[in-house]
């Protein structure tokens, strides 16, 4: 949900006092007119927020803080859990760490002994965001049902940004406090703020994979193979179909 614009002036007063809306946009990235828009409907967009607080030297995540209903992101301290972080490990890294237990591969160089340069262009290298898995990982059987009673999301609609594969800022939030997990990660997961920004710790992926039992690592790459083989046999169906429809119309 965007946040008020009249409570939006008042922040920037804060954070950037004596700068003009043309200073603002320059510096944060943002164009005028998308800005001026946002102001005119009395609705900020939570990405608009987030790209000022960055380009002011704000945690994003504090600064969605100031405003309804992102209120309580600041007290949420939760740190990711292990379910959480796999969630969001790449189905390549976890083939990887089979093979690494299973002999077949030699030991992989742990994240933090990559270059810093390296580093500083993904905070998880073998990483994919994605809102679905995390929602799975967090779900203790009817998450989805609660969330949408909390907010007033008809389910079907719920279900609908989940097949996509995104989720809006809120409803994210309430998704993880539904969860009891922390707020800032379902911002982390749709990915409008880093998981630096949301108090990740660096090497929490990795950590997280290496305490992963071998059963289950090899139980949760088989589920991931298995949903990527499933998703490639609907690409090949659909274009089958569009290739025939084609070939009907001549």
């Amino acid at each position: 949900m965007p946040v008020s614009a009249l409570v939006f002036r008042d922040w920037l007063q804060e954070l950037a006092p004596g700068k003009t809306a043309a200073d603002i946009c320059r510096r944060a990235g943002l164009k005028r007119s998308t800005l001026a828009q946002q102001l005119v409907r009395g609705k900020v967009a939570e990405a608009t927020v987030v790209a000022v607080a960055r380009a002011y030297g704000e945690n994003p995540v504090l600064g969605l803080a100031r405003f309804a209903p992102y209120r309580d992101l600041a007290a949420s301290t939760a740190k990711p859990t292990d379910a959480e972080l796999l969630s969001q490990v790449s189905t390549a890294r976890l083939l990887e760490e089979l093979l690494v237990r299973g002999g077949e591969l030699s030991e992989v160089p742990p994240h933090g002994a990559r270059p810093a340069a390296a580093r500083a262009e993904s905070e998880c290298s073998s990483c994919e965001p994605d809102v679905r898995q995390w929602v799975d990982a967090i779900d203790d059987g009817d998450l989805r049902q609660r969330v949408s009673e909390a907010t007033g999301v008809a389910p079907q609609n719920l279900s609908a940004q989940l097949r996509a594969n995104r989720l809006s800022p809120e409803l994210a939030v309430s998704t993880a406090r539904e969860a009891g997990v922390g707020l800032p990660n379902g911002l982390v997961v749709t990915g409008l703020v880093t998981a630096t920004e949301a108090g990740w710790p660096l090497e929490a992926w990795e950590q997280a994979v290496h305490r992963l039992p071998d059963a289950e690592l090899a139980f949760m790459a088989a589920e991931r193979l298995a949903a990527l083989g499933r998703a490639l046999r609907r690409q090949t169906t659909d274009a089958r179909d569009v290739r025939r429809v084609w070939e009907h119309l001549g």
